[in-house]
């Protein structure tokens, strides 16, 4: 047999790779299998097409893991806060206080009412259980928004009586020194100053008589 001088010594035609399926036996292959094959294999295309455009679809309508921490409820280990001190804890991305008040500060409480503008807290700032003259659960502790109700900023703790720059018939309380809003020791609003309302009073309650609960209702 002669050898095509073509292909390497010892080959006996083209390559695998070059061969092709004689036509006849194409067109002999059944209508229903070429069918079968095209459409598995738009199906296959089409359904990866579907995952990779649906993925992102659904994960956003899923809820960040920073969005649920934001609104989660806030657990506060209480035991440390000795009376007259003030904890700052976040909550919400806003900074909440936990303030230990003395026998003397709820005294104060209930020496001023005629220099504040809601001493009876009849604007809605606090829930249901904290409309009282402590504006709180347990009276010897307040848990306030430390926000300022005019623009948002954060006032000073100022606890001394009478101190120069904020007046003899100041009791202690929280000074906002951006425009000069006061507020006193349950966060009621002074007459006369830029805050319209009470600072606000979150949501909370006790888990036991060293553990506060910062969102949610509780006794």
């Amino acid at each position: 047999m002669s050898v095509d001088s073509n292909y390497p010594t010892g080959s006996e035609g083209p390559p695998a790779q070059e061969r092709a399926d004689p036509p006849e036996l194409i067109r002999d292959q059944p209508e229903s299998a070429r069918r079968r094959a095209l459409v598995a294999a738009t199906t296959a295309v089409g359904g990866i097409g579907l995952a990779v455009g649906t993925v992102p679809f659904i994960a956003s309508m899923l809820p960040s893991e920073r969005a649920k921490a934001a609104g989660a409820p806030v657990e506060v280990d209480i035991s440390n806060v000795e009376p007259g001190t003030l904890l700052t804890v976040e909550w919400q991305g806003r900074p909440v206080w936990i303030l230990h008040r003395t026998e003397t500060m709820l005294r104060a409480l209930r020496e001023g009412d005629r220099r504040l503008s809601d001493p009876g807290s009849e604007v809605p700032q606090q829930p249901a259980y904290c409309k009282n003259a402590t504006r709180s659960i347990n009276p010897e502790y307040l848990v306030s928004v430390a926000l300022c109700t005019h623009l948002g900023c954060v006032p000073a703790f100022r606890p001394e009586m009478a101190p120069a720059d904020l007046g003899p018939e100041w009791r202690g309380g929280f000074y906002c020194p951006c425009h000069g809003s006061k507020f006193d020791l349950a966060g009621r609003v002074y007459k006369g100053v830029p805050a319209p309302t009470n600072l606000e009073i979150p949501r909370h309650g006790y888990l036991s008589s060293s553990r506060l609960i910062i969102g949610l209702d509780g006794k």
